[in-house]
Formats: structure tokens, C-alpha cells, sequence
């Protein structure tokens, strides 16, 4: 019923017949008969009232195909039935239906002609279907005969030789794909033999092959067996890499470099290698350590293992110690070495690869050249960074190594061979990548310095042992003695290479030029362990028995009876040795005789004057110098305790032999301002005063006061108070000679030290050079004053002066005894000289302010012996005159000292006793060098000649103003 309603309210355009089929059975209605339309026809009907009727079925009938109308209605009636409802219900019904069908007779009547002209053309097109039916079956019946007859035979064979072709193919495929399966034997052998270009390049072509026979199942496989062989590759090639860290082989490193290159992975490889080098660094040190290690330990323990570097070093003894450095020193090198190579090969390389790049250049290749530039310029900026992070990794494994072991009581020698490797090991470093080695320098700078103090103490304290023990007695050097000829100073040989013959070193000449990876760039180690030859040197510097030749030693006791006996080094001497206390303009012949007789020389060459003590001072100079030279940041605190060594000795010296405070109270200037200062300063800052005065807490005194030593004491076997040998002449002639000398050994190390000593601490060495070093020839006046002061009995000479009557009235021609005896005093001095002399060899500047001492102290006694007379007349004073000329002319005989000291001091004062009262005054103003008791006496003598009492109350009045600043 909906698709009716359906059909009626879209004037439905299928025909009557679809319409009618579409209806279910149970929807099925009977077609009204010809008379049913005709009277459906007959019967008037109003349209509207006829679709209100068809409007009041309802909706139920229209809303499906499966519904069923009759169990609707059958199921709607009332339980009570009523016949008449029935039929009133049953006409309503059938109005409705009437209704239904009057409009479907409408609709079909309508769509007739539609139907008809539709229902032609569904015959024509059967009729044509027919047709093409009939032409197909023929047009087949024609093929098989075809075929049958010619075509079947000929595309046989074509079918044939297709298929040979296909089959050809697939056999070449085939054995293809068999090679493929042969190809991992193949690149195994190639692996075996370190052939990774050729194992890439035939794993690339295999891969490439294996992309064409995709289609085959057995080549999915293929491929990912390729891939794994090629993983593989890169492994064995990453393992062949990492190699080349600890032995660089160019042939090995250009296979490597190729391989990678075929893979394209260039800038991996320079990143992989850095790895490498870094984790090579790593395992050799460790490895290294390690071996010592267990070495000492005695077994394998593999806690050793397990333990990390830093503290592994520190269970290194201090016997593996040098050894392991040198080995740990050596396997860097070898990395370092290998990493320079490597940096060589590329540049090498490089440099090549752009040769031919322009040679044969086009515009095909641009890209190409354009990546490999830009390949090169990574490896290049990654080898030069990594130059920096190498050595920075290689100075914490060194710096941690020196670190872990205290060296503080470590010897010497084998202090140094640690500076010498770590100076080696800067130097390396500053060749290879410019560095200063701020790390290494650092650690090896604090192990020095606290090596160094404890180093220094103990040797201080060595010296003060010695000195207390040394009989200065003199130690046989050869006059050709230099402190280069010492093994501590060898290593200014090389500083001082002008001096040496250049054909000589051609070896060092030519190893100047090239660095330290030049040498040893092929083979070698610049930390191989030289054998120490010392031993098999000697040492050419001592004299036998004091005397160089048996020649010398006759042609020591040989007269001097013209100037070819004066041997050339006592030439030199006076040169070289004049302190200025005796001018000399020129060297004539008769200076050089009489300097024969100055020059005490009598029996020995003119050797340096020195004991063991200066010699193992010198020795111990060269130590602290060759550390300085080796570790330059710490030449301040080495120059600073070489200088104490000076101090000491200087301090000693002045100890033992110039102090004096009776002889200091002349106030005659003996030590100067400059001397003074400087041994205060010694005695301040080195001298432990209190340690000297308590020995009993020697130990606790030196732990509180680690800088300072205690004051030496003079030896019991030296005797300086017996006038036989002036007073221990000969002892102190050698102990401040010997000073003098090692003060002529500083100055001739100050330009080396001023070249290593840093720019703000020169200012130090230049003050101990000028107030300390060149106050060591100043100590001669102290020191030989008080054998001066006791040699010539001064207070004997005196009492003879006092027994002379100088009032006389007449001019004397005849001088007094008290000259005589005087004279004879200094002709005993003489040849009491001469015997010292005969032990040790008297210099001229010595011998020169012995005798001027003397005579300045005999000169002196004569104006106090002159001030001590009660009464004088003009001819008293005439002879005052006579004896001092008498004593200077004999005077002159014995010494050849011009002019003669304090000559003026005497004359001088004698010449006063004529002077008018004015000039007297004035004269005692200008000469404050008197004493006030000589300027008294002369006042007081002078009463009752030419002087009043007026005049006398007057000058003394100027001579007690005076003396009031002095009091």
C-alpha cells in the first residue's frame, strides 16, 4: 500500500505491470474487471471527495510490504461483535478500496501510451542482440580455422625462443646470485689481509647487485647478510683505527682512510679517531702504572684493577718511581708521535689531492670538489683542535702521576731526572701545539718548591757542619781550575756553545735546528734513559800535591831573576785582583820586580785559593742551577737560596776570622756601612741566634724556625792566637780568599742567573749583587787587620817613645832606637810572611793590605807616641821629623806599597807644632782625624814657644767643641 501511495503521489512512471508485481502477496489485490473500470468509469465522482477519502485510510496500510491487513483488522475488532457496525465498517472499506482502485485505473490509464513505445523498443534491441549473436559464432568459426590452418605452428616457436630468453636471463641471474652467496669468503680473506678499501668497495657492488635481484626471494636475505658483513667492516676498520694511536703506519692509515672514504664517512672517522686517541692516552697510562704497580706488589692482585688512576699512583715506591715516569713519558710520546704523523699525512695528502684537482678540473666535478674541500677543512680545524685537547688530557695523566708521590726526600740526581723528563715532556708539548704546559708547570712547580726547601735545609745545615769542621786548609786546584769543568755545571755547556768549536758539535748544530718530532720522527724515544756517565768522566781540576808539573814545582823555589819567571797567571793575578787600595798606573819592569817581592808566592802556582768547603758550596750552586735551568718558574726561590749559601759562607767568614769589637772601636772604618748593613741583614734573616745560645732545643728551635740556621762555631784544631803563624794567617788568608773567590764564581753566573730570574724579582738579585757579593773582598780589611794589629808590638814601641827626651836644644843628626826596634818588628813580620807564605800562597792584594794595616797601626803609634810627650822644643820636633823620614826610608826597602799609608797622618801632625795661634785653629777644625787627646797635647806642648794661656783656653775651647758631637 506505501508504494502505491507512493506510485500515486509521484504520478509513478513505471508501467502498470511493475506495479502490480511490486505488491506483496499479502498486498496483493484483484484488478478490477473491464465492468468494475466502466462502472468505476459511469459512476460520477467528485476528485476531492474521493481523495479525502483515499486521505482517511490509514497510515498502518501504507507502512510496509510485510504487513498484514487482514490479522489488522481481524485483531481490531470489538470483543462484543455487532452485525451492523460490521457492515457499516465493512462499506467504509470498501469505499476506500474503491477509492484506491479508481485512482490506480487513473494512473495506468495514464503511463498507457509510455508503456507501449517503451515495450517497441525492448523488441528492436532483442532483434538486434540476435544479430550479433549470429556475426560472433561466425567470426569464431573463422579463427579455428586460422589457427588451426597456419598461426598455431608459427607462435609456437615464437613462444619458444621467448621463453629460451627469459630462461638465459635467469641463468645469469642465477650465477649471480651465486657469486653474491661466495662473496662474504672473499671478503673475510680481505679483512685478513687489512684490504678495507677493496673488502668496501666489493661489499658496495655486492650490495648494488643484490638491488637488481630484489625480486628474488633468496636475495632479501642476501641483503641483510651484506649489511651485516658490511657493519662488520666498519668495525674491523673502527678497531683497525684506533691502531694507528699507538703506532702510526702510513700504509695501514692510508688503507683506513680510503675505506672510510668509500663509505663516505669522512668527518665520523676524524671524530672516532679523536675518541681513540683520547681512550689510547687513557689505557697507557693506566696500563703503565699498573704494571709497576703490581710489579712491587709482588703479585697480580687484581684490586689493583679495579682501582682508579689517581689512586693508583699513589702506590707507586719511590724506587719504580723514575722508571715508570720514563716509561709513562715514552708511551705518550709514542701517541703524540702517532697524532703528529697523522697531521702529517694529511697535509701530505691534501696538498696532493689539490694538485690534481687543478690539474684536471672541469665544471662536471664542481660539486664533487666543493664536498671534498669542505671535508678537508673539517679534518683540518678538528686535527688542530684536537691537537690541544690531546696535550691537555696527556698533562692531567702526568700532572695526577707527580702529584700522587711525595718527593721531598727524594736524591738529588734523581730529582733532577724527574725535572729533566718534565722539562722534556714542556718542551714536546710546546712543539706540538704551542703550549706553555700551565698544568705541567704548576705541579712540578709545587713538588720543586717543597723538594726544594727541604733539599735546601738539610744542605744548610750540611754547610754549617762543614765550616764547624773546616781547618781551612788549602784544597789542590790546577791554576786552569773553571767551575765548568765541574760535572754540576756541564749543562752551561750548551748555553755557552759560541765559546765552543763548531766542528766540535755538529751533531747539536744540526739537532738545533730540527724539533724534537723532526728527530725522532722515525724511530727512537726523546725519553729513553740515558746511561749516566758520570762515573766514566773524571773531573781534571785537582793538582797533585799542590803542583801541577814537576817543572812547576822546581820552578817554584827558582829565584826570580828576570821577568820570564814570572809566570803568566801571576800577571794576570795582579790585574785582574788590584781592589784599587794600591794604584798602580802602569806595569813596568821594575813594578813586576818588585811586585816579586809583594807577591808571596814562593812555592806554589798561582792557583785559586780555596778549600773542600768552597768547593762543595760551588758543587751545590751548580745543583740548585741546573734545577732553576730545568724548571725556570722557580729561579726566584732557587737564586733566593743560593744567595743564603753566599750569606752563610760570607757570614761564617766574618765570624770566625774578622770579628773583633776592640779593634771595630778604633773607629778607623775597617768594615764599611755596606759590610755592616750586610752581615745585620745575615744575622736578621738566616742566623737563629737563640738556637746557638740554647743547643739543647736545637730540634724544637729549627721546627718553629725552618728558614734559619744556627751561627757556626770556629773549629777546635784552628789556632789564630799564636804569633808564629801570624795569628793563623795562613787559615785566614785561605778562608777569605776563598771567599773572594766564590764571589768571583756568583759574579760569573750573574748574567745566566739575571736570563732565567723573572722580571719583578731582579730588583733582588741586583741588591745582592751589589750589597753582598761585592762586599766579599771588603771582609780582607777586618780579617787582616787583627793579624795586623797583633804582629807589631805597637805598646813596646810606645814605652821607647816615652824614654825619649824630645825637649833638646840642638839639631840631633843620629835617629832614636824606638825606629830601629820598630823596624826590626816589621823585618820579622816579613819573614814571618815569608814562612806563611811557604804553606799558602799570599796574593798581592792581601799581602798589600797586610802591610798597610801594619804600617797605618805603626804610623798611628807614632803620632800617639808623639801626642804623649810633656815637654818639646823646635829641635825636638826636628828629630821627630828625623826618625819618621829614617823609618820611611828603610821602610820602603821592605814593601814596594806607594805611597806609603798615613804618611801625611804623621807628618802632618809634627809640622802642626809650628803653627801661629790662627792658623792652629783652623787647622783643628780641618783635621777631625785626630784624637782630642793628640790635639790636647799638641795645644798644651805648644805653651810657652809660640802660644799663650789666652790663646791656649781658646783652642781648646775649639778642640772640646769638637769632640761634643762625637760624645
Amino acid at each position: 500500500m506505501q508504494k502505491i501511495k507512493s506510485l500515486m503521489t509521484r504520478q509513478g512512471l513505471r508501467s502498470p505491470q511493475e506495479s502490480v508485481n511490486d505488491l506483496s502477496p499479502v498486498e496483493s489485490f484483484r484488478i478490477p474487471t473491464k465492468e468494475e473500470f466502466r462502472e468505476l468509469h459511469e459512476e460520477p465522482t467528485d476528485p476531492q471527495a474521493q481523495q479525502e477519502i483515499i486521505n482517511s485510510i490509514e497510515e498502518v496500510y501504507f507502512s510496509n510490504d510485510s504487513f498484514d491487513i487482514v490479522k489488522y483488522e481481524l485483531e481490531r475488532l470489538p470483543p462484543v461483535l455487532s452485525l451492523q457496525e460490521l457492515e457499516e465498517y465493512r462499506d467504509k472499506l470498501k469505499q476506500q478500496q474503491a477509492a484506491v482502485s479508481k485512482k490506480v485505473a487513473d494512473l495506468i490509464l495514464e503511463k498507457q501510451p509510455a508503456y507501449v513505445e517503451e515495450l517497441e523498443r525492448v523488441t528492436s534491441l532483442q532483434t538486434g542482440l540476435q544479430l550479433a549473436a549470429v556475426i560472433c559464432t561466425n567470426g569464431r568459426r573463422h579463427l579455428n580455422i586460422a589457427k588451426e590452418g597456419f598461426t598455431q605452428t608459427s607462435l609456437g616457436l615464437l613462444a619458444n625462443q621467448r621463453k629460451r630468453q627469459l630462461l638465459i636471463g635467469l641463468l645469469k641471474s642465477l650465477r649471480t646470485i651465486k657469486t653474491l652467496q661466495r662473496t662474504d669468503v672473499r671478503l673475510s680473506e680481505m679483512l685478513e689481509e687489512e684490504d678495507y678499501p677493496g673488502a668496501i668497495q666489493l661489499c658496495l657492488e655486492c650490495q648494488k647487485a643484490a638491488s637488481t635481484f630484489k625480486h628474488y626471494s633468496c636475495i632479501s636475505e642476501l641483503n641483510s647478510k651484506l649489511q651485516d658483513t658490511l657493519e662488520q667492516i666498519e668495525e674491523q676498520l673502527d678497531v683497525a683505527l684506533s691502531k694507528i694511536c699507538k703506532n702510526f703506519d702510513i700504509n695501514h692509515y692510508t688503507k683506513v682512510q680510503q675505506a672510510y672514504r668509500l663509505l663516505g664517512k669522512t668527518q665520523t672517522a676524524m671524530d672516532q679517531l679523536h675518541m681513540h686517541f683520547t681512550q689510547a692516552i687513557h689505557n697507557t697510562v693506566f696500563q703503565v702504572v699498573l704494571g709497576y704497580v703490581e710489579l712491587c706488589a709482588g703479585n697480580t692482585d687484581t684490586k689493583f684493577q679495579k682501582l682508579q688512576y689517581k689512586d693508583l699512583c699513589t702506590h707507586i715506591t719511590s724506587d719504580s718511581y723514575i722508571p715508570c715516569l720514563a716509561d709513562l713519558c715514552k708511551a705518550l710520546w709514542e701517541v703524540m708521535l702517532s697524532y703528529y704523523r697523522t697531521m702529517q699525512w694529511h697535509e701530505n695528502h691534501d696538498q696532493d689531492e689539490a694538485a690534481v684537482v687543478s690539474s684536471v678540473s672541469d665544471g662536471n666535478n664542481v660539486m664533487g670538489t666543493e664536498e671534498n674541500s669542505f671535508d678537508r677543512n673539517y679534518v683540518k680545524k678538528k686535527l688542530e683542535h684536537g691537537l690541544s685537547r690531546i696535550w691537555q688530557d696527556v698533562q692531567l695523566k702526568v700532572k695526577t702521576y707527580l702529584l700522587g708521590t711525595d718527593l721531598s726526600n727524594f736524591k738529588y740526581d734523581d730529582f733532577i731526572f724527574v725535572l729533566d723528563v718534565i722539562s722534556r715532556l714542556m718542551q714536546v708539548g710546546e712543539e706540538f701545539c704551542g703550549s706553555k704546559s700551565e698544568v705541567l708547570q704548576e705541579s712540578i712547580r709545587k713538588q720543586s718548591v717543597n723538594y726544594f726547601k727541604t733539599y735546601h735545609r738539610t744542605r744548610l745545615e750540611e754547610l754549617r757542619m762543614f765550616l764547624e769542621n773546616e781547618t781551612w786548609e788549602l784544597c789542590p786546584v790546577k791554576s786552569s781550575f773553571n767551575i765548568l769543568q765541574l760535572h754540576e755545571f756541564k749543562f752551561m755547556e750548551q748555553s755557552r756553545s759560541p765559546s765552543v768549536s763548531p766542528s766540535k758539535q755538529p751533531a747539536s748544530a744540526i739537532s738545533a735546528t730540527l724539533t724534537l718530532f723532526e728527530q725522532y720522527c722515525n724511530g727512537g724515544n726523546p725519553f729513553e734513559i740515558q746511561a749516566d756517565n758520570k762515573d766514566d768522566e773524571t773531573e781534571d781540576v785537582l793538582a797533585s800535591n799542590g803542583y801541577e808539573s814537576d817543572e812547576q814545582e822546581k820552578g817554584a823555589y827558582q829565584e826570580y831573576d828576570s821577568d820570564s819567571d814570572v809566570p803568566e797567571e801571576l800577571k794576570r793575578d795582579y790585574v785582574d785582583e788590584q781592589t784599587g787600595d794600591a794604584p798602580i798606573k802602569s806595569v813596568s819592569r821594575e813594578t813586576l820586580r818588585s811586585r816579586k817581592r809583594s807577591d808571596y808566592n814562593l812555592n806554589k802556582v798561582n792557583a785559586p785559593i780555596l778549600t773542600n768547603t768552597t768547593l762543595n758550596v760551588i758543587r751545590l750552586v751548580g745543583k740548585y742551577m741546573q734545577m732553576m735551568n730545568i724548571l725556570k718558574p722557580i729561579a726566584f726561590d732557587v737564586i733566593h737560596f743560593m744567595s743564603q749559601l753566599f750569606d752563610y759562607y760570607l757570614y761564617a767568614v766574618y765570624t770566625f776570622f774578622g770579628r773583633n769589637d776592640t779593634f771595630e772601636l778604633t773607629g778607623l772604618g775597617l768594615s764599611s756601612s755596606r759590610l755592616r748593613t750586610t752581615l745585620n741583614r745575615i744575622q736578621e734573616s738566616l742566623i737563629d741566634l737563640e738556637v746557638s745560645a740554647d743547643p739543647s732545643g736545637t730540634l724544637t728551635a729549627a721546627e718553629e724556625r725552618k728558614e734559619k740556621v744556627p751561627s757556626p762555631h770556629l773549629s777546635h784544631l784552628v789556632v789564630l792566637t799564636s804569633g808564629n803563624s801570624l795569628y793563623g794567617l795562613a787559615e785566614r788568608v785561605v778562608a777569605t780568599e776563598s771567599l773572594v773567590f766564590l764571589a768571583e764564581q756568583f759574579e760569573f753566573l750573574q748574567p745566566h742567573l739575571d736570563a732565567v730570574m723573572p722580571a719583578a724579582k731582579k730588583p733582588f738579585l741586583q741588591q745582592f749583587y751589589s750589597q753582598t757579593v761585592s762586599t766579599a773582598s771588603e771582609l780582607r780589611k777586618p780579617v787582616y787587620w787583627i793579624v795586623a794589629a797583633k804582629a807589631i808590638d805597637y805598646e813596646q814601641m810606645l814605652l821607647l817613645m816615652a824614654n825619649v827626651k824630645w825637649d833638646v836644644k840642638e839639631i840631633m843628626s843620629q835617629h832614636n832606637v824606638y825606629v830601629d826596634a820598630l823596624l826590626k818588628e816589621f823585618e820579622e813580620f816579613n819573614r814571618r810572611l815569608n814562612e806563611v807564605s811557604k804553606r799558602v800562597r799570599i796574593p798581592l792584594p792581601v799581602s798589600n793590605i797586610l802591610w798597610e794595616h801594619c804600617i797605618r797601626l805603626a804610623n798611628r803609634t807614632l803620632v800617639e807616641g808623639y801626642a804623649n810627650v810633656k815637654k818639646c822644643s823646635n829641635e825636638g820636633r826636628a828629630l821627630m821629623q828625623l826618625d819618621f823620614q829614617q823609618f820611611l826610608m828603610k821602610l820602603e826597602k821592605l814593601t814596594d806599597i806607594r805611597p806609603i799609608p798615613d804618611k801625611e797622618f804623621v807628618e802632618t801632625y809634627i809640622k802642626a807644632y809650628y803653627l801661629t795661634e790662627n792658623d792652629m785653629e783652623r787647622w783643628i777644625k780641618e783635621h777631625r782625624e785626630y784624637s782630642t787627646k793628640q790635639l790636647t797635647n799638641l795645644v798644651n806642648v805648644c805653651l810657652g814657644s809660640h802660644i799663650n794661656k789666652k790663646a791656649r783656653q781658646k783652642l781648646l775651647a775649639a778642640i772640646d767643641d769638637i769632640d761634643r758631637p762625637k760624645r
